[in-house]
């Protein structure tokens, strides 16, 4: 069986070091190189025949971050799959990444048994999500995508769109000429219809929806 080929970009030494061992023990990856930073991973894939399977890519790094890394990513190999795997667990974080083209985010204190999983699934089913994005909100959005999306008025269309966008709820009253405690009120009401339970869950259901580009 063909051993899937995964880059790791994270400027912390020892924990890639870590992160090595334990995909090459999993016997069916293979670890084709280890970036500092993002610039350091752009000249690597410079020099490489074949791009990695799946990339693994973390957040806060020197000279170049995981977000820009991203755009780059985005502009230059957009079928690359990348797992972001970080200790950053704020929410503009998380959509900012899944709307540049990330198909997952992991944090780093995830079991061993997890992070296979995340791995496998991500290269078979081309996403995963876990801890505040998880695969309960992909199964509900799976199961009422096709009803909830039918039922979605023009304004409520028009508020998720803007609520993908790392604009504030305040932010997005205003550009809706609304009153915030009406933007609340749409909120909930996808929060219902979609069966979703955070900011988060509304961006996963647009992006499968392709109701925005990443």
């Amino acid at each position: 069986m063909k051993r899937s080929s995964i880059a790791i970009v994270d400027d912390h030494l020892l924990f890639a070091q870590s992160l090595t061992s334990l995909i090459v023990a999993l016997d069916k990856y293979d670890v084709l190189f280890h970036a500092y930073n993002g610039q350091d991973f752009i000249v690597q894939m410079q020099r490489i025949a074949n791009a990695p399977d799946l990339v693994l890519l973390d957040i806060n790094m020197p000279v170049m971050d995981g977000l820009e890394t991203m755009c780059w990513i985005r502009e230059h190999a957009p079928g690359l799959k990348v797992l972001a795997l970080s200790m950053d667990d704020r929410e503009e974080t998380i959509i900012r990444m899944l709307r540049l083209g990330a198909r997952g985010y992991l944090l780093k204190d995830i079991h061993p048994d997890g992070f296979e999983k995340a791995l496998d699934d991500t290269l078979s089913k081309g996403f995963y999500f876990s801890d505040r994005i998880t695969n309960t909100i992909l199964e509900s959005i799976d199961k009422k995508e096709i009803s909830a999306g039918m039922c979605l008025k023009e304004r409520e269309v028009e508020f998720l769109k803007l609520a993908c966008t790392e604009r504030t709820y305040k932010e997005i009253a205003e550009d809706m000429f609304l009153s915030p405690k009406t933007i609340d009120g749409y909120r909930e009401v996808l929060f219902e219809k979609l069966d979703v339970k955070s900011r988060i869950g509304l961006v996963l259901y647009a992006i499968k929806n392709k109701l925005i580009e990443i």
